[in-house]
């Protein structure tokens, strides 16, 4: 009995490098400094578990989403490429990917308890760019062990946003905002080689000719 292929970590990096809880750090911290400590830990379990839906909400309806749409795969993927590109200009300027909230958006969530769903897990975390290529790389898979795994990915995911706002105190204090900084620049050139790839597979489906 031949076992199924597992996917590689390409899709683990591409959304770590999306959701990168580092560099919304500084905003978790701005959010919650006037916090208890067992409101700061419902806003950790808050966001975490809107990362982990967003997430498994793209894997498992984002096709059916795009049929109703009648939106094509390869529209998608040059689209979805489109938006990890901007993320990626937005990260070598270390502003954390999918910020996209308004000045009044954030006052009025700074206020709320459910800061870890908006603005924390939407947009800040996850955003258009994150849904997207969770969407392309679920259509990817071949069989439910590599959509299994790339759910499983999610998790992971999700779990490095509880660590890393867990230890956000700490975290702030080792590397500073010029280490966060540095760190997301990295993951932004990441990102940005990334997006040209998924641009680069929608467009040779969408003119062959550039396929050779």
């Amino acid at each position: 009995m031949t076992l199924p292929t597992l996917l590689s970590l390409k899709p683990l990096i591409t959304l770590l490098a999306l959701v990168n809880p580092l560099a919304i750090l500084p905003f978790y911290i701005h959010y919650t400094q006037s916090f208890s400590d067992e409101q700061r830990k419902r806003t950790i379990r808050a966001a975490t578990l809107t990362v982990l839906t967003v997430l498994v909400a793209g894997a498992l309806l984002g096709m059916q989403i795009l049929d109703f749409f009648n939106i094509s795969l390869a529209s998608f993927q040059v689209g979805g490429g489109m938006l990890l590109l901007i993320s990626a200009l937005q990260m070598l300027n270390a502003q954390p990917a999918e910020a996209r909230t308004t000045a009044s958006e954030t006052s009025y969530a700074a206020r709320q308890a459910s800061i870890g769903v908006v603005p924390l897990g939407i947009p800040l975390l996850t955003g258009p760019a994150t849904m997207s290529t969770m969407v392309i790389f679920a259509e990817r898979t071949a069989n439910w062990v590599q959509m299994a795994q790339l759910i499983g990915y999610a998790a992971i995911v999700a779990l490095a946003v509880y660590v890393s706002f867990m230890a956000a105190p700490r975290i702030a204090r080792a590397m500073g905002q010029t280490g966060i900084n540095v760190m997301t620049r990295l993951m932004g050139l990441i990102l940005a080689a990334l997006g040209v790839e998924v641009m680069s597979e929608g467009l040779k489906k969408i003119f062959p000719v550039l396929g050779g």
